[in-house]
């Protein structure tokens, strides 16, 4: 469990770009968490039922907790299960169904267009790893990808003809998903010019993205990348990798894309988490109206 630990703290602050106050704090939820567990012979997370969980927000709120605690609690719980299965280290998910304390829903940070491409144009291509840099970002922006999802991609998960990658999501669901020309043309170009370079010790294993040990690249090294790329553009917004899927997602529903379409996309099964989105879309319009509308 400490390992877990270490990974989703991890993943907390180079995917989800936490503060390190509430990092601490989603830690210590969850290891208060695991102590209970353990208290009532629980062994395992992997065990925990709904039961289980609503019995510890029972205790927590007779502990006299206050409702944004409490509901932070109950967040850090359900985070710390999503992780778990977009790990593929289980499927059972025992937050479903609990409730907690209504609170404002908060809406992604997302890129403008022009954005995207100042922090596209960064990467030197003209060198191996600026040429693998290049690719990786052509490709999360093109495709909308989980970061999980774009560093476990294999080479024969690309269909070049097809214009097609073949993604393993959340739960061990597959899915197809569209990726541009110009996407296609960068890891094209990265797998003649660079990955033979990075893949040189033959550690590879067919996987298409390569860190220069020559082995898969980790999520701390895609981070490293993109805040490098983010200091030179300037761009002060508060970013993370899944930024560029929610950028991906707002540009196609921005540009009118059917939700159900971006929601197979995106691989959500329900179509209420893709509806976060056209939030960020009624907001575009409401910009446009006041901008152009004669009586605005």
């Amino acid at each position: 469990m400490n390992e877990l630990l270490k990974q989703y703290k991890s993943y907390l602050i180079f995917e989800q770009n936490l503060s390190s106050h509430s990092v601490d704090a989603y830690i210590r939820d969850i290891q208060r968490f695991l102590h209970y567990l353990q208290r009532i012979g629980v062994p395992t997370p992997l065990e925990a039922t709904s039961q289980h969980i609503h019995r510890m927000v029972r205790i927590l709120t007779q502990l006299g907790l206050s409702p944004s605690t409490l509901a932070r609690n109950v967040s850090s719980i359900r985070g710390f299960y999503r992780f778990l299965i977009g790990e593929n280290l289980t499927e059972n998910d025992p937050t479903e169904g609990v409730d907690r304390p209504k609170t404002a829903r908060r809406l992604p940070s997302v890129l403008s267009f022009d954005e995207v491409r100042q922090i596209l144009a960064v990467p030197d291509t003209s060198t191996t790893l600026g040429l693998r840099n290049r690719a990786m970002l052509e490709t999360i922006y093109a495709s909308g990808l989980r970061i999980s999802e774009l560093l476990g991609l294999k080479i024969s998960s690309v269909y070049f003809d097809q214009n097609i990658l073949r993604i393993m999501g959340k739960r061990s669901k597959e899915r197809l998903v569209p990726v541009s020309d110009n996407a296609l043309d960068w890891i094209n170009q990265y797998l003649e010019r660079a990955r033979p370079y990075l893949d040189r010790k033959k550690r590879g294993e067919g996987t298409l993205f390569l860190s220069v040990r020559g082995t898969a690249m980790s999520r701390m090294g895609f981070w490293k990348i993109l805040k490098a790329c983010l200091q030179e553009t300037g761009i002060r917004k508060e970013i993370h990798p899944h930024t560029f899927r929610h950028s991906f997602a707002t540009h196609l529903l921005e540009n009118g894309a059917d939700l159900r379409a971006v929601q197979e996309m995106l691989g959500h099964a329900d179509i209420s988490t893709t509806q976060i989105y056209t939030h960020l879309d009624r907001n575009f319009l409401q910009q446009e109206y006041q901008t152009y509308h004669p009586r605005a």
